[in-house]
């Protein structure tokens, strides 16, 4: 086994490109699966590509900063490492449930993008129906794409899980695979963020959305770092218990691909949240000045 501290979550691919992310998500997929059944899911990742630049017909390109490609590319990667955990040490998922846990990952905050004729503000304005929005989305391009009712239907329940008002317990999932691989998508979307290097920085972001997207109780940049501790302990319950503790998949991947035993996921974000506590009690400068790394 390599020793923890000589691997970091961030080391292990290019997380600031969503190809070479989506190529190791392609990696965990074939471990387990016909590499033939992942040309759906490269479709539709191609698909989300052409959207989220502009060239996908009728729609802008994305304009939130935090929720863009980068940010969807590193729920897509984590969601592909808590599956392949699981089927080292679980009855394989049946590959047609994991496709499309895949594709509602790769169209989880498609809500995002507005229509071309959609000309006022940024994407933004959608944060609190941004869930709806994605699901509709979906709709429309399985229907173009030729995926069944029961494939959206299944899929829409998964993308639901990312919704942090949502009551899981009331999505009724009517396959198991169903639910566990919902929870990883919720897992996914939460942990994916978490751990990025730039995290804090893309913090900043994340306030302008809210403040467009009229999300209430953040009044500044500084009040939205602070509310982040409270978000993370809040995570937590919601990662272990009500998303049904699928976190753990995550060490199991690390130990097999990278011979890692640790969970490099709560590892880095334990690390962005000691940082962010130190600089949230160090009032000596401006907490910008500590907030370095490129975005």
């Amino acid at each position: 086994m390599r020793k923890t501290a000589d691997v970091q979550v961030a080391h292990l691919v290019n997380m600031n490109s969503p190809e070479a992310m989506f190529e190791e998500v392609k990696y965990n997929f074939v471990h387990h699966y016909s590499v033939t059944e992942f040309v759906d899911v490269r479709v539709t990742f191609n698909d989300f590509t052409d959207l989220f630049e502009g060239r996908y017909a009728g729609y802008r390109a994305c304009n939130t900063k935090f929720h863009d490609k980068i940010h969807t590319a590193d729920a897509l990667l984590a969601i592909s490492r808590l599956i392949d955990g699981y089927n080292i040490v679980k009855p394989r998922l049946p590959v047609r449930r994991v496709k499309l846990a895949l594709i509602a990952t790769i169209l989880h905050d498609t809500g995002y993008i507005q229509r071309k004729k959609d000309r006022k503000g940024t994407g933004a304005k959608y944060t609190l129906n941004h869930v709806e929005r994605s699901i509709d989305f979906m709709r429309k391009y399985f229907k173009e794409r030729g995926f069944t009712k029961k494939d959206f239907e299944a899929a829409s329940r998964m993308i639901s899980c990312t919704g942090l008002s949502t009551n899981l317990m009331k999505i009724p999932f009517h396959d198991p695979a169903d639910r566990i691989l919902g929870n990883m998508l919720g897992t996914a979307d939460l942990l994916g963020q978490m751990a990025s290097r730039t995290y804090l920085e893309r913090l900043i972001y994340l306030y302008r959305e809210f403040k467009e997207g009229h999300v209430k109780g953040y009044d500044s940049e500084f009040s939205l770092l602070q509310k982040t501790l409270k978000f993370y302990d809040s995570t937590q319950t919601r990662i272990m218990s009500d998303l049904g503790g699928v976190s753990k998949y995550a060490r199991l991947h690390f130990c097999k691909r990278y011979r890692v035993d640790a969970d490099l996921y709560w590892i880095a974000i334990e690390r962005q949240i000691e940082y962010l506590t130190k600089i949230l009690q160090d009032q000596t400068t401006s907490f910008r000045d500590k907030l370095k790394r490129h975005i």
